[in-house]
C-alpha cells in the first residue's frame, strides 16, 4: 500500500513517468489517496493545464481514469488520526494533514514531491526513487 498526495495525481496527469508507474504496479501495489487529494488536483488541474496550454477536457479525463488505479480513502478511515497529523505537519503545510492521517491510519509510506512530508515520522517516496519500494513490494527487481 502507498498513499499519493495530490501532486502526484497531477503528475499522473501531465506526464507519462508516473501513470506508468501507477499502470505497471497497480494489483500487486495498491495505490490510495484520501479524497481530499482527488478534489485538490481538480482544483488546480484546470490552471496548470492553461499555462501549459494543455486542453483540459482530456486531461481532466485521465485524471477521472485514475480512480480505477487509485483508491480513494474517505475521510471516515483517516479522521481519528486527524490530531496527530495535523500535530506532526501544521507548521509545514497545514492542508497536507488528510494525506498523512491516511498513511497513519493504513501503516503505510507516503508518494509525494512535497518536502513537507520529510520528517514527519511516516517513509515518504519521491517520484525518482518511489520504483525501488514498488518493485520490492511487488516481488519485482528494477
Amino acid at each position: 500500500m502507498l498513499v499519493l498526495d495530490a501532486n502526484i495525481l497531477i503528475r499522473a496527469v501531465l506526464g507519462s513517468r508516473v501513470l506508468g508507474l501507477l499502470r505497471q504496479y497497480a494489483g500487486p501495489v495498491e495505490f490510495l489517496a484520501p479524497d481530499v487529494a482527488f478534489q485538490e488536483a481538480r482544483e488546480h488541474l484546470p490552471g496548470v493545464l492553461e499555462t501549459r496550454k494543455i486542453p483540459v477536457a482530456p486531461a481532466m479525463a485521465t485524471l477521472d481514469l485514475l480512480i480505477g488505479l487509485v483508491q480513494t480513502v474517505e475521510a471516515e478511515t483517516y479522521a481519528t488520526f486527524e490530531s496527530v497529523a495535523r500535530e506532526r505537519i501544521d507548521r509545514r503545510d497545514k492542508d497536507d494533514w488528510p494525506v498523512l492521517a491516511a498513511a497513519l491510519a493504513l501503516g503505510c509510506p507516503i508518494w509525494t514531491e512535497d518536502t513537507d512530508f520529510f520528517g514527519c515520522g511516516v517513509a515518504t517516496w519521491t517520484t525518482d526513487r518511489v520504483e525501488l519500494y514498488l518493485a520490492k513490494t511487488a516481488g519485482r527487481e528494477v
